[in-house]
Formats: C-alpha cells, sequence, structure tokens
C-alpha cells in the first residue's frame, strides 16, 4: 500500500496466506504487517496503537449480477478504535483503485 502524499506518501506491506481459493466464488486468507521482503512485523514494535491486530482474517466473495460482479471483502479481527477508522478508509481506497484499473481495462 502506498499512503496518500497528504499522509506521507509511504510504503507499507502485509503478508499473509490463503486459507481458501473456490474459484470464482471465495477467498480467504490472513494478512499482517510485513517488510518488503514478507518478514512479519509486530505492530507495536513499529509504533501502532496496541488495537492494531497482528493479523486480520479476510473473506471475498464474488457474485454474478446482471453482467457484472459483487464483491462482499469482509476483515474480521478488528477492534472498535482508531484503527479500524483508518482500516475502514483504506478498504474504501482500495476498492477505488480497483474501479480506476477497471475503467482502463
Amino acid at each position: 500500500m502506498r499512503a496518500p502524499k497528504d499522509q506521507g506518501g509511504q510504503d507499507s506491506y502485509t503478508a499473509g496466506v490463503y486459507k481458501k481459493i473456490v474459484p470464482m466464488e471465495r477467498l480467504e486468507f490472513t494478512q499482517g504487517l510485513s517488510d518488503k521482503d514478507g518478514n512479519r512485523l509486530d505492530p507495536a514494535q513499529v509504533g501502532l496503537p496496541p488495537d492494531f491486530p497482528k493479523e486480520l482474517h479476510t473473506s471475498i466473495v464474488f457474485k454474478a449480477k446482471g453482467g457484472m460482479t459483487e464483491l462482499t471483502i469482509t476483515e474480521y479481527d478488528w477492534t472498535v478504535g482508531q484503527m479500524y477508522v483508518y482500516s475502514f478508509a483504506g478498504l474504501h481506497q482500495s476498492i477505488d483503485k480497483l474501479a480506476e484499473s477497471l475503467a482502463k481495462a
């Protein structure tokens, strides 16, 4: 991920493991902070607040809908707090970038 320029523009990395892949239907995977080589990082050791989880579980469900595909993305393990708000904003930014990429295709 690359933060917006007005927020520093730094790169952040995640690594995880796919737990379930059902082609054209579902992805389930874990993700957590890592360095650029995929080595896991402890959020507390890089200065993140205590409510930042070490690992998240994520599912993405794909559903055909009138010639388009509906995505349902669920991230588990966030606690209610400021980091949840940032995650929510970041996920929306990711979806916006995906939409931009698909519009160019």
